[in-house]
């Protein structure tokens, strides 16, 4: 099943960038009670990358919308409170994507598949794993530092 899902991501991945298609996707930094941070290792791409939880918008979807599925698809937590953060834009996939940043916090527990998400747990902002990407370190920094929350990702 992993090497499906990489053989797609892959794919999909690639004919974006070949049609230069504009993308838009959303990102959550997700709390738990004790002020700890989510992070996520997928199951496909960069699988060693601890990341913020998120992924795309679908057609017709509004980004708030698109949070709350992702958080559920991932980890099965469906009713954290979400409020949004900021905008973003990045090509660094190849591709022109906007992606929405969005907080919130849950008390919910952890409930991942292994298929999407490999491995998920809640991290402490100032002592993330050494395998966190950068991007996901610019994200604490600015929640760290009180924002602005916008720019390139």
């Amino acid at each position: 099943m992993n090497r499906l899902l990489q053989f797609g991501w892959s794919l999909r991945r690639r004919l974006i960038g070949l049609l230069r298609l504009h993308t838009r996707g959303v990102k959550v930094m997700l709390f738990n009670r004790r002020s700890e941070l989510l992070l996520i290792r997928n199951g496909y791409g960069d699988t060693g990358l601890f990341v913020l939880p998120g992924g795309g918008i679908a057609r017709r979807e509004e980004p708030l919308a698109a949070a709350r599925r992702e958080l559920a698809e991932e980890v099965g937590i469906a009713d954290a409170l979400l409020r949004h953060l900021g905008d973003y834009q990045t090509s660094a996939e190849g591709k022109r994507d906007h992606i929405a940043l969005f907080h919130g916090t849950t008390d919910q527990p952890l409930r991942i598949d292994g298929h999407e998400v490999s491995e998920a747990g809640f991290f402490p902002p100032g002592n993330l794993p050494q395998a966190t990407s950068p991007a996901t370190r610019r994200r604490v920094r600015e929640w760290l530092d009180g924002g602005p929350f916008s720019g390139a990702w």
